[in-house]
């Protein structure tokens, strides 16, 4: 049996259609009646195609003898997909034809042929994957959206930037959702997982996913696009190692922020930095910064504690530590379920701790809610802390420039003589000086906030009241020998 097989991508006017490749290699068949496969809307670049795959079924099932296609890259554009493609074909006594190129696998110079094409057709994809970053880069660079749906809460709009006629970003009616969002999360002791159920409960659409989870809220808290970026953003992300395509300059609190950059689709991508870039945008940002300086610290520590605090059997979940080795102290049960203690995880799961714990949940929890009351009335009764009450961007941003011309006066003091070094030592106590005003700005103008438990009951609170109370104000609860010490942040 002679197969023929067609696919096209998408429909192009300078393209050869599914139905015009069909016609051309029935050609080839010389009176014989061909087996047609055709994938239409489908890439070359990999074999995940449903009409290639049953093709090769009935190849391996030994029904075909001749594949005939119009040209190679209907195939494949990648040489080690053809490669082992062109094995299963030998190994079953399949020829393959390409009539654009006039070669036949069944000759020498025709298996020749096969190498010396996929070579190029593999270059001239990797070409034009080449080109659509460099345009992508370009059009990021200068503040314009760079491809792809625009997310959550945004829509791509058409404006002059630069001169130029270009993709950004404008906020829709969602984007009041997406500030509450941002609001519950750094503000609330509100779960990812709470936060979806609240948008599925009112009915939001307009994500990808059939309904919110815990993904698609972590998605838009990590999205960039929606902050004010400030010098605070800058030295964020520039803590994380991701490559800034703009100067602290830029970063003056008005402007969101594109982000792009391949990755491995194995490792997470606000994990692995590598290869990642970051330009400010031509689009107004709607999230102050410390609003998602909150939520990215909140997700940093949600990636850190892993499933910490999400246990049903204390309020101290994720809080209470051996005081021995200070690993977590999780809750194990006796008598069917109704004695309820603490056991070491350093001693049981990792043999490091040499300390038998069976300290009672519920005595470790009154001791723990005793100490917490008298940490509230404390606070509640002693003068409110003192906060900085304005951001000093400005000041922020001149203090990074005065830190690089410091460093460059380092690294210039290793070739310097006794005459330049005594220049540059003078100009680095001044400069030393003018950071050292800066950051009396910065600490300064402090005003007092109020304690948000100021007369709290902890006592009577609820299990959940408890926990959310406790995550706020506990650092961790270390118990030994049957003490417990409770730690604030």
């Amino acid at each position: 049996m002679i197969a023929i097989y067609a696919r096209q991508s998408v429909d192009k006017k300078d393209s050869i259609s599914v139905e015009g490749q069909i016609d051309l290699c029935r050609n080839e068949c010389h009176g014989q009646e061909p087996r047609v496969y055709s994938d239409k809307g489908f890439s070359g670049k990999n074999t995940e195609r449903p009409a290639f795959q049953r093709m090769m079924t009935a190849v391996r099932r030994g029904e075909i003898e001749k594949i005939i296609v119009y040209r190679l890259d209907r195939i494949s554009r990648s040489i080690t997909d053809f490669g082992a493609i062109w094995e299963t074909l030998k190994e079953h006594g399949a020829e393959f034809v390409s009539i654009s190129e006039k070669f036949d696998t069944s000759t020498p110079v025709g298996r020749a042929m096969v190498y010396i094409i996929m070579v190029f057709a593999q270059l001239e994809r990797e070409t034009i994957a080449e080109r659509v970053k460099d345009n992508y880069f370009q059009r990021s660079k200068r503040g314009a959206w760079g491809g792809g749906p625009a997310a959550f809460g945004w829509d791509l709009v058409r404006m002059e930037i630069g001169g130029k006629k270009a993709t950004t970003l404008a906020p829709n009616k969602d984007m009041e959702l997406v500030k509450e969002i941002f609001h519950r999360y750094a503000y609330t002791d509100t779960s990812l997982g709470k936060i979806a159920a609240w948008l599925t409960e009112i009915g939001v659409s307009g994500i990808r996913r059939k309904t919110w989870d815990n993904v698609s809220i972590a998605r838009i808290l990590h999205n960039p696009s929606y902050v004010r970026a400030d010098a605070d953003i800058y030295y964020y992300y520039k803590g994380k190692g991701i490559y800034l395509l703009n100067g602290i300059e830029d970063y003056i609190g008005e402007k969101g922020l594109v982000w792009w950059g391949k990755r491995d689709h194995n490792a997470n991508k606000y994990t692995t930095f590598a290869n990642q870039f970051l330009a400010v945008s031509a689009h107004k940002g709607v999230i102050d910064s410390s609003t998602f300086l909150a939520c990215q610290h909140r997700l940093d520590e949600n990636r850190q504690l892993k499933n910490t605090g999400s246990g049903k059997y204390t309020w101290l979940s994720g809080l209470v530590k051996c005081g021995n080795c200070g690993y977590s102290l999780r809750v194990v049960s006796s008598g069917g379920g109704r004695y309820l203690y603490f056991s070491c995880s350093g001693k049981s799961n990792l043999h490091l701790c040499n300390v038998a714990h069976h300290e009672r949940v519920h005595e470790v929890e009154e001791e723990a809610a005793r100490q917490i009351q008298r940490e509230i009335d404390r606070l509640s009764s002693s003068p409110e802390p003192l906060v900085p009450q304005e951001n000093h961007n400005a000041e922020k941003i001149e203090l990074a420039h005065i830190d690089s011309q410091i460093e460059n006066l380092m690294e210039k003091l290793e070739q310097a003589n006794d005459v330049t070094m005594r220049y540059i030592n003078e100009r680095m106590v001044k400069l030393d000086s003018q950071k050292s005003e800066l950051l009396k700005v910065i600490n300064s103008t402090p005003v007092r906030q109020p304690f948000q438990f100021a007369g709290c009951d902890f006592m009577a609170l609820n299990f959940d009241e408890k926990k959310a109370v406790a995550k706020v104000l506990v650092q961790r609860v270390e118990v030994s020998d049957g003490n417990v010490a409770v730690f604030y942040k």
